[in-house]
């Protein structure tokens, strides 16, 4: 089996229909004894909505993500060189393309059925920001593989295109108000724990799908067996039944034979007298003469 092939074909699907099609490839990969194919198929895990709607992106409209790609790839390696210019035009296309392509993306995704909510969509342009800060998302992104909600790109993209320094040094930011300040850690710290809640929540419930299909996958493994018991059942019910009639038959023959045998025993004594009387008669007659 195609596992590649099968990859594809189940991130294009809807997140509530992959757990049943991946199982589905899973069994006839087993069916198939390909244990190793078996085994990765198991292996691809559900995307997340947001996830799977940026994925869109990267399928359908190959040359927007391409061109994301491209400015992703400039923003990484203007922050390793700190080149000031490129940072400028990088982060200027950076902050409109989030926001079209993420729009694009929820566009997508109501078109294939499944409109997303603001949330999501702030979810999406997490992801998309996640491709441009980290290579291993683009990798995932470009494929159309991208499962989860990358985390925030804490620092990634801080310079605005218009203060970029024109060398490395050190930037002073202005001192936040107190009160102001005070409410935006609060914010973040907020912010921050409910992304792991969000994180706990979503490996939850992959573990819970992994349960749930080691448990189809056992449910398979017991109906098959059932159904092979069943069948020899079947077959032996059968050979009994036959063995039964071939008993009744014999008894039904040995029972014909006996009285048959009664029958003859009965007919050669008679024919013993017969013969009997009939020496007694010549005897007699011979006597008389």
């Amino acid at each position: 089996m195609d596992v590649e092939e099968i990859a594809d074909e189940l991130y294009a699907l809807k997140p509530a229909d992959f757990v049943a099609a991946r199982d589905a490839y899973v069994a006839e990969a087993r069916k198939a004894k390909d244990p190793a194919a078996a085994k990765a198929i198991a292996a691809l895990r559900r995307p997340a909505l947001a996830a799977w709607a940026a994925n869109l992106l990267a399928r359908q409209r190959p040359e927007d993500a391409g061109q994301f790609l491209t400015v992703g790839e400039t923003l990484r390696e203007a922050h390793r060189t700190l080149d000031a210019e490129q940072l400028r035009t990088a982060s200027r296309q950076r902050h409109q393309l989030v926001t079209a392509l993420a729009r694009t993306s929820a566009t997508l995704a109501g078109e294939a059925g499944q409109p997303v909510s603001e949330a999501v969509l702030h979810e999406i342009e997490q992801c998309l920001h996640g491709v441009l800060a980290h290579a291993d998302v683009a990798e995932l992104w470009a494929k159309g593989r991208l499962v989860k909600v990358p985390e925030a790109a804490v620092g990634f993209g801080a310079i605005a295109p218009e203060s970029a320094p024109a060398r490395p040094a050190p930037a002073k930011k202005p001192a936040p108000e107190k009160g102001r300040g005070r409410e935006d850690a609060q914010r973040l710290r907020s912010l921050e724990r409910a992304r792991v809640t969000v994180q706990e929540a979503d490996a939850e419930v992959e573990r819970r799908e992994q349960e749930l299909s080691e448990a189809h996958n056992a449910q398979e493994a017991a109906a098959a067996s059932a159904e092979e018991a069943g069948e020899l059942v079947r077959r032996l019910e059968g050979e009994i039944q036959a063995a039964r009639q071939a008993r009744r038959d014999q008894e039904a023959a040995a029972t014909e034979g006996a009285t048959a045998a009664r029958t003859a025993e009965r007919a050669l004594r008679e024919a013993r007298r017969a013969a009997e009387r009939a020496h007694r008669a010549v005897e007699r007659l011979e006597t008389a003469e």
